[in-house]
């Protein structure tokens, strides 16, 4: 289908971010002539100049982020428009434009006395700053002179260029062979490869995997050698900032301590025995004298599907969320009918889901609806970003609206465990309770299971690339597949194979982004079990957290709803609803 095909209703609106292209283009120009920074440089041990730069930095940032908007939402529309890509183009050449322009800030205002820094804190008119002006407090010791951040500014570009390789590697040259699906050869792709997988097909799965990892068998040495580089450019970053290691580095961008890392990996660790439990149950569950790794996503509860139209499912959506409340079911029809939402797959359209937004605009999603039960969970998955979003906007100062990376997906995967929570309450068919729990089994697996074993991973090849250790595919290789047996322990088949997946994850090339999605989730499960206990105290909790931007660290401002990661309880918490998960799942199955 084409986008002109789709009705109005069913596309998101971009004119409330610009009327036409043409207006885009006069914004863009008026954005270029705001870089002008450098006046400030010098002066920032004055508070008005100071102020001065604060409040015209907003101004430009809100200028940027909504040409940005436009330009990446008109892209992914289309992206065979090479308009749009020109535009993105111009958006990311700004950006780096103004990032070496502010190269003097922090330099300069971290070499203020802390007298001087610490009366701002106490200043009122710095109050829409006063985050930003302790997180500059804490990183004094790790900012470098004004030139050397200038010359790392610079270099942003070339030390950016592993992610690049290696999903040039991943999407474009990639040997992936052809195979055979419906009668037809087709070139396997990652998205057959993942379809193939969770189907009931095994000697399909078998050949599936064998050819997808050859793929990548075939290129492990350029492969290592680009992660190795990454990595090594990770260690040169941490020590030229001075810091201790690479994840000090890494969890000081978010302002979290390294408890939250090391509770998440011992909770998790701690309860492998559940996982293990629920990997031979799977064995047996399939009949299988033998468990492969091809076997992981095989579908345990066949013929089960929620099938509904987009409007319908919305609407489900809603009333599932009805815990949360009628203002916040109310903002969802908003979004439903007032064209936050792209829903429709058409040519040309970027595949997957995501929700963006920017200051002074409500959110947008970005969908590509089919009626299968997983995009009813889209729906609110993503819908629970866009309010988190929307509340954090409307309750936040521009400087402080913008959530960290580290709580981004709590909101997310709040909504989806109500959701599903909802769905097994409001069901009477067994074999659809069977698979909704075996759903939230493999939820959790996905999320915080293989996710930490991911951050586990990571944490071995820094520490050892930090060491002087070099890191070769043969130890990659056995790192990797190490930690894979001790997840999943014995009752699958711990092949070659699965001890190159490190090869094939794109999120490495972010180093120590993955345990957020576990820390997220773990939160999410805490979160969604209090407001059904609780009720309205905790939805007002959560909502202050919702509220809450980046006015404080993220550990903080989850504590506004009830959740601590500086403790293990959380953790063991998630860990427990596994567990119990598991039992009630058995019990059904009749293990």
């Amino acid at each position: 289908m084409e986008r002109n095909q789709v009705e109005k209703r069913y596309t998101w609106n971009t004119e409330e971010l610009f009327a036409s292209d043409e207006d885009w283009e006069k914004a863009f120009a008026d954005a270029e002539k705001g870089i002008n920074f450098s006046s400030y440089a010098g002066k920032l041990g004055d508070k008005k100049q100071l102020l001065a730069l604060f409040k015209a930095n907003d101004e430009f940032s809100k200028k940027v982020e909504r040409v940005f908007l436009y330009a990446s939402m008109k892209h992914d529309e289309d992206t065979r428009v090479s308009k749009y890509i020109a535009y993105a183009s111009k958006c990311a050449a700004l950006i780096s434009k103004y990032s070496a322009e502010m190269a003097f800030f922090e330099p300069e205002l971290a070499a203020q006395s802390e007298e001087y820094l610490n009366s701002l804190l106490t200043d009122k008119a710095f109050s829409d700053y006063d985050y930003t002006i302790k997180l500059l407090i804490k990183r004094k010791p790790h900012v470098i002179p004004e030139d050397q951040e200038r010359l790392i500014a610079l270099a942003g570009e070339t030390l950016g260029t592993f992610h690049d390789i290696f999903s040039m590697i991943d999407n474009a040259d990639l040997p992936l062979p052809e195979i055979e699906l419906d009668g037809e050869k087709t070139k396997l792709t990652h998205g057959t490869y993942g379809v193939i997988l969770h189907s009931s097909d095994r000697e399909k799965r078998k050949e599936a995997y064998e050819k997808y990892y050859g793929a990548y068998e075939s290129l492990l040495n350029t492969i290592t050698a680009t992660y190795y580089g990454n990595v090594k450019k990770d260690v040169f970053m941490s020590k030229a900032y001075k810091y201790n290691s690479c994840l000090e580095r890494a969890l000081s961008s978010e302002d979290v301590n390294e408890s939250v890392y090391r509770n998440l990996l011992d909770a998790v660790k701690g309860s492998l025995p559940a996982m293990h439990r629920y990997i031979a149950d799977r064995k047996k569950i399939l009949g299988y004298d033998k468990l492969y790794f091809y076997d992981v996503y095989a579908p345990l509860v066949s013929d089960v599907e929620v099938k509904m139209d987009y409007d319908d499912a919305y609407a489900y959506v809603i009333k599932g969320l009805a815990p949360l409340g009628k203002e916040y079911q109310q903002l969802l029809k908003r979004g439903h009918d007032e064209r936050w939402i792209d829903v429709e797959e058409t040519e040309g359209k970027r595949s997957g889901a995501y929700s963006t937004g920017c200051y002074g605009v409500h959110p947008f999603v970005l969908l590509n609806y089919k009626p299968t039960t997983s995009d009813i969970f889209t729906i609110a998955h993503e819908m629970g970003h866009s309010l988190h979003t929307y509340f954090s906007s409307h309750n936040q100062p521009y400087a402080k609206s913008d959530y960290k990376i580290f709580v981004a997906e709590v909101a997310s995967t709040v909504n989806e465990v109500l959701l599903l929570k909802f769905m097994l309450a409001d069901t009477q068919d067994e074999n659809l309770r069977k698979y909704l729990l075996n759903y939230y089994l493999d939820t959790i697996r996905g999320t915080l299971h293989r996710q930490t074993m991911f951050a586990e991973f990571e944490y071995e090849a820094h520490s050892l690339a930090e060491k002087g250790e070099p890191l070769t595919k043969e130890l990659l290789c056995e790192v990797y597949g190490k930690i894979g047996k001790d997840y999943y322990g014995d009752a699958i088949e711990h092949d070659y194979h699965i001890s190159c997946e490190w090869a094939r994850i794109p999120h490495f090339y972010r180093a120590f982004y993955v345990y957020k999605y576990a820390t997220g989730i773990t939160a999410a499960i805490n979160i969604a079990h209090r407001i059904l206990c609780e009720g309205e105290t905790a939805v007002k909790d959560y909502f202050k957290f919702l509220s809450s931007g980046s006015s404080s660290d993220p550990v903080s401002l989850l504590r506004l709803a009830g959740v601590d990661l500086e403790s293990k309880a959380p953790f063991e918490f998630a860990m427990n609803e596994f567990a119990d998960t598991l039992s009630e799942f058995e019990k059904m199955m009749r293990i």
